[in-house]
């Protein structure tokens, strides 16, 4: 990133990678989270992302944004069956997914995903793959958190 946030000129002209995409389907009782980043793994991939995921869970434990300074960074552990409504992120290294979760009356509740997200009836899943960079997450010193870092391949 450029300085006052606004990407890197060379990544924001022009198209520099080509697209691999992976389509999988999750079953009753699998976790996602622990699925997606042994495929990753399996399948060397160095640049994966979620491009859709549709399904239902029934549980999640989920990290939501600092409340209070009492409560930085709480979890909450999501129980019930829940629909997928979003699901993104990166999956390099442990991965950085956010989900959002409805449940039967359509409230949703959504945050960083810790793990637990146990599949219900299905998870169908496309990750995609930028086949000409590699992401990794590395401690950022301003923030203190790992955060993605984006190369070029060579």
């Amino acid at each position: 990133m450029a300085e006052g946030g606004i990407p890197n000129k060379r990544f924001r002209d022009k198209p520099h990678s080509s697209l691999s995409c992976f389509a999988m389907r999750l079953k009753p009782g699998q976790e996602i989270r622990e699925c997606l980043l042994s495929y990753v793994k399996e399948n060397n991939l160095k640049a994966p992302f979620v491009l859709s995921c549709v399904g239902s869970v029934t549980s999640a434990t989920l990290r939501l944004a600092n409340v209070s300074k009492d409560t930085p960074n709480e979890i909450i552990e999501v129980e019930g069956r829940h629909e997928i409504v979003s699901l993104v992120g990166t999956l390099a290294d442990e991965g950085h997914l956010h989900a959002a979760l409805s449940d039967k009356d359509g409230h949703v509740v959504g945050g960083h995903v810790m793990g637990n997200m146990k599949v219900f009836t299905t998870a169908e899943v496309v990750i995609g793959n930028c086949d000409m960079l590699s992401f990794t997450r590395e401690i950022d010193e301003e923030t203190g958190f790992d955060e993605l870092v984006v190369k070029e391949k060579v």
